[in-house]
């Protein structure tokens, strides 16, 4: 007879539009401490609506107040799960804020798209984080959420570069060059994990399956979407410099 898989499910956001860049134009000296724009905030209550049936049991972000912010307008209504906090899951660190470069176009592109080159062994974000590093960090963190049979339906409220490094492991895919998972603002992605029942190893992962990708409810069409949020940064950074 046919077994029924021992299945859980991921619904794993990106947080909401954040503060990186000031009405003027001015790039935030900490992005690891900006929080959600007001339209960040629409953007987190709308997805909100969509996923008030949805018996979260489980519910993680990074710490960041971009994560929490969104995490918690998500769960604004319940009383359950608690929000937990996995440092290790923290978006992917950038360089200095010095110019890194000589020619401001190269550098503006390398903004625009810092994953072109992440598949070198010493590529780094920015001038940051090296990708290796990065991958290091959270994908052992990430198994060990998975590992844990105490959820059957989980809440990860994360980032854009962490979203992109859980796909290329789940996937067992490297990192990009010509192709990108985008990640837009607030966006929902959804994936299936079953368990392992051999007994080799407890709780581990014997298949992903994605369900969906970047999910926005407040564009569902992505008429609204034509750059990406790093593309929309160094447009907003090249605007200053003119």
């Amino acid at each position: 007879m046919f077994e029924l898989p021992d299945r859980r499910r991921i619904y794993l956001l990106r947080h909401a539009e954040a503060a990186y860049v000031a009405d003027d134009g001015t790039v935030t000296d900490d992005p690891r401490q900006v929080g959600l724009t007001p339209q960040g905030r629409i953007q987190a209550r709308k997805q909100a609506a969509v996923l008030a049936s949805i018996p979260f049991d489980r519910a993680i972000c990074s710490g960041l107040p971009r994560t929490r912010e969104t995490a918690r307008i998500i769960l604004a209504d319940r009383t359950r799960p608690e929000l937990e906090v996995v440092d290790a899951l923290e978006e992917i660190r950038g360089g200095g804020r010095e110019q890194p470069v000589a020619d401001v176009r190269e550098w503006l592109n390398h903004v625009a798209n810092p994953w072109a080159a992440a598949d070198h062994p010493e590529a780094t974000f920015l001038g940051g984080e090296r990708f290796v590093d990065f991958a290091a960090r959270v994908t052992p963190a990430f198994d060990r959420i998975v590992a844990d049979p105490g959820w059957r339906c989980l809440l990860l409220v994360l980032h854009g570069a962490v979203n992109r490094m859980i796909f290329n492991h789940v996937m067992g895919i490297s990192w990009q060059g010509r192709m990108s998972i985008e990640q837009d603002n607030c966006c929902i992605n959804i994936i299936d994990v079953d368990a392992d029942t051999s007994g080799a190893v407890a709780g581990s992962a014997k298949r992903y399956l994605i369900r969906a990708v970047n999910l926005t409810a407040y564009d569902l069409n992505k008429s609204g979407f034509l750059l990406t949020t790093m593309e929309q940064t160094a447009a907003r950074i090249a605007e200053t410099l003119r």
